[in-house]
């Protein structure tokens, strides 16, 4: 083999010229080393080798049959407005070939709070469905046999009473508890790492998620508990290293959480599932599901499980949303695309395509089906279902493999050497380093490192102009009436009564999620059962950061970074003090990357930079920019409040006595939205893929 392979690389050299072979190679955002040619020697003394299907350690598959047997499940993560919508949208999509239901909830339910509450006026029904009791999950599922329809549910925060109100949904659907077939994300820690809609801190957090587990064990044996995602990780700038040893570390906690509330591993083990995000790198995503599996059998093995199905890693994938772009948007279709096979040739379980205009706003009807479409059409017209792993022994995918193994393992032992997943949070180790990746990423794609076809290159001129799905301002006042008249008819004083048992329980013992079936019956709401918890746990609260230099550094002399950091300098020359921005998140929209790597650009480009706490009310922003003397609040928006919020700020600047801050808006926002928000006092509106550099300059222009 090594005199073949001399010869190959004599033959590329006069193809190239000269050109020796390494300069063909390239290095992965993981720092992986990719070559230009893998041989049967890059599988020399790699160790997940030579297993089969359904056999540990399951590289190729936790079932011996996979797809030629049954392929993976067809879902369709959706909710909006009201539950009457959602669930009309669910019946068309079942219909049409999906074959599980995926809920998203509004950030307002998210955050444990009721549609009535002050605090989420610009959220509800804008990013999942309003819920707010049993009355709304009872419209939800109308119609949705729950003993024969698996439903995944995505919800950490808020997860006692919204799992609670789905069992007396199925209860009085006539569903016994121990029918329902699901899953319930329950994943608390990855809400502290990226995503950021907790409501508790971590250690009752982690009591919860105890309380869930034993409760499903006990009553609900075809239900899984805990969907541990490193989704949320990959769309906060995670890497495919990075995504596979902080997600396994999770998976290890909560694992480590349910043996210390009592239970033994094969009581809940088999029941846990995992949840992972697909990105645009097609072979690197692909051995990523293969090293989850192979770490995960691995990991578990020092608990001693006696049912090998404690140590299978069964996976739902989402395709990236990150990935998708505002610029020249059916390309998302193709990206989509990709990413689905790359799902499916890793072995998925179940499979959520995103729609291609997502980057703009939530998925209409249209691009819902094309989406839908996409997965049935590689599952049924590809053939790729007709072979169990067919990449299985490629030199480059289980070399890949190898990599990502290697390379998870040293992530997963930083965090075990700072004590489990939950203290390496609490010391901001996997913020960090995941913080750090996505600025990098964002200069890479700035430089032309990291092509984005239509956004960094090969850019058209003209707009496509595409739907958005609008939600009416109607849903609030629907859900605030439903509250009342809920309230109204039911026994106040029997509600009363178990929302002091949970608050007891919270205290002391007792399982928390066995008295919030009591409470839900009764028709105590979702904000009154997280209430009832609060008042022992309290609220979490957390402080972004900005990571210094490393935007800089990924630039380091180009002309135009230098070009801008010099325009700051003279904005300070002449104003005697440098500009100064206020990133602000306001609702209840958690999702802060944007914000981050904006943050930390800015400031290497050598402005004053405060970042807002998370969750801020406009009338809280506003007090805080004109406290901290800012230039500008720049407003980061990705659940679609901006048209509610940005006008609320502009008033209290106003309101209170400094009209002269500018305000800019920037994140997922349709063109269309541009001129309400011009109209409502914004001064510039940065949409998805902007330049930070260009950024800067207009933010400069303005403020000068």
């Amino acid at each position: 083999m090594h005199e073949d392979v001399l010869a190959w690389e004599e033959h590329v050299e006069k193809e190239l010229k000269g050109k020796k072979v390494e300069a063909l190679d390239w290095e992965t955002p993981e720092g992986i080393k990719v070559k230009p040619l893998y041989t049967s020697e890059d599988l020399e003394g790699l160790e997940h080798l030579n297993s089969l299907p359904g056999f540990a350690p399951f590289v190729r598959g936790p079932y011996a049959s996979m797809y030629p047997g049954r392929p993976w499940t067809i879902r369709q993560y959706a909710g909006f407005s009201t539950a009457k919508e959602s669930n009309a949208f669910y019946k068309k999509n079942l219909a049409a070939g999906q074959k599980g239901l995926s809920v998203a909830f509004d950030l307002a339910t998210h955050r444990g709070y009721d549609s009535d509450n002050p605090r989420v006026s610009g959220d509800v029904g804008k990013a999942g469905v309003a819920i707010d009791s049993v009355e709304d999950m009872k419209v939800l599922f109308d119609g949705i046999p729950l003993d024969k329809m698996s439903v995944s549910m995505t919800m950490n925060g808020a997860v006692i009473p919204i799992l609670a109100g789905y069992i007396v949904a199925g209860e009085e659907q006539g569903v016994k508890s121990e029918q329902l077939a699901g899953t319930i994300q329950n994943d608390i820690l990855k809400e502290y790492l990226t995503r950021n809609t907790y409501i508790y801190p971590p250690e009752p957090s982690m009591r919860i998620i105890a309380d869930i587990i034993g409760y499903c064990s006990k009553n609900m044996p075809r239900f899984n508990t805990v969907s541990i995602s490193g989704y949320h990780m990959a769309e906060a700038g995670a890497n495919c290293v990075l995504q596979t040893g902080y997600t396994i570390a999770d998976g290890l906690e909560y694992v480590k959480a349910a043996i210390g509330s009592g239970l033994k591993v094969d009581q809940f083990a088999p029941r846990l599932s995992f949840f992972f995000g697909i990105g645009m790198n097609f072979f690197m995503n692909i051995a990523m599901l293969r090293a989850a599996r192979f770490l995960w059998n691995e990991a578990m093995q020092a608990f001693k499980p006696e049912n090998e199905k404690s140590c299978m890693l069964r996976t739902h994938c989402q395709t990236s949303g990150w990935s998708l772009t505002e610029q020249d948007p059916y390309n998302n279709i193709v990206r989509t695309t990709i990413e689905c096979m790359a799902a499916a040739l890793g072995e998925t379980q179940s499979l959520h395509t995103n729609s291609f205009d997502e980057a703009i706003g939530l998925p209409t009807e249209f691009s819902s089906r094309i989406a839908r479409n996409t997965q049935i059409i590689v599952q049924q017209e590809s053939q790729i279902c007709r072979a169990i792993d067919p990449l299985a022994g490629s030199y480059f995918v289980e070399s890949l493999t190898g990599s990502i193994i290697s390379g998870a393992r040293e992530i997963m032992k930083e965090v075990k050497e700072a004590g489990g997943m939950a203290k390496a949070i609490s010391a901001g180790i996997p913020q960090r380093r995941i913080e750090e990746a996505a600025v990098r990423t964002q200069a890479r794609i700035e430089l032309v490192e990291d092509v984005i076809v239509g956004e960094n290159k090969f850019r058209i001129d003209e707009k496509t102009e595409i739907p958005v799905r609008e939600i009416s301002g109607e849903v609030l006042e629907q859900q605030v009436a439903m509250l009342k008249e809920i309230k109204k008819k039911r026994d106040n004083g029997a509600v009363e009564k178990v929302l002091g048992k949970i608050t007891k329980a919270a205290e002391a013992d007792g399982n928390l999620l066995e008295i919030a079936v009591e409470a839900m019956r009764l028709r105590a709401t979702i904000g009154e059962v997280s209430d009832a918890m609060e008042k022992v746990f309290g609220r979490f609260e957390t402080k972004a950061e900005i990571i210094s230099n490393v935007y800089a550094s990924a630039y380091g002399e180009n002309e135009r970074f230098q070009s801008v950091k010099k325009q700051v300098e003279a904005f300070e020359a002449k104003n005697g003090r440098r500009p100064r921005i206020f990133c602000s998140k306001m609702g209840q929209d958690g999702h802060d990357r944007g914000l981050k790597v904006v943050a930390s650009a800015l400031s290497d480009l050598g402005f004053d930079v405060d970042i807002s706490p998370m969750f801020q009310t406009p009338e809280e922003a506003a007090k805080m920019a004109i406290e901290n003397d800012v230039h500008v609040v720049g407003v980061s928006s990705l659940a679609a409040g901006h048209k509610t919020l940005v006008p609320m700020l502009v008033e209290e600047l106003k309101k209170q006595g400094n009209p002269n801050i500018k305000v800019t808006v920037g994140g997922v926002i349709p063109h269309q939205d541009y001129d309400d928000l011009f109209k409502a006092g914004a001064k510039a509106v940065f949409g998805p893929g902007t330049n930070i550099l260009d950024e800067a300059e207009k933010i400069l222009s303005i403020i000068e």
